[in-house]
């Protein structure tokens, strides 16, 4: 259900950098579940968690802390971006998606 009722920040860093291995050859998996939480993207190989922050995130900050310590428990990085970057400035988050790859890559 989370995948058909995408939002339109989720469907274009999916359809534009992370679908069919564009990551840098890594594969990335849409809303999986790890642990008790539903990654929006997740690659396994990296143990990175991409998240995509709408409206409703801003209510939830003190929330979004405690499942990002859950999830680096479990051995995962979380990467967090807001609709409006993923939608206005979809070439930075890029960057710092794959930043963070070279720099943390195994």
């Amino acid at each position: 259900n989370l995948r058909n009722d995408s939002t339109k920040a989720e469907i274009r860093i999916w359809c534009e950098l992370l679908r069919n291995k564009r990551m840098l050859g890594f594969q990335f998996l849409r809303q999986r579940s790890i642990g008790n939480y539903i990654a929006d993207f997740m690659c396994k190989e990296l143990y990175l968690i991409i998240e995509i922050d709408g409206y409703s995130h801003d209510f939830k900050y003190e929330e979004d802390i405690e499942r990002d310590k859950k999830l680096k428990e479990l051995g995962f990085h979380t990467l967090r971006f807001t609709d409006d970057e993923v939608k206005n400035h979809i070439t930075n988050v890029e960057r710092a998606i794959v930043q963070w790859i070279e720099e943390n890559k195994k």
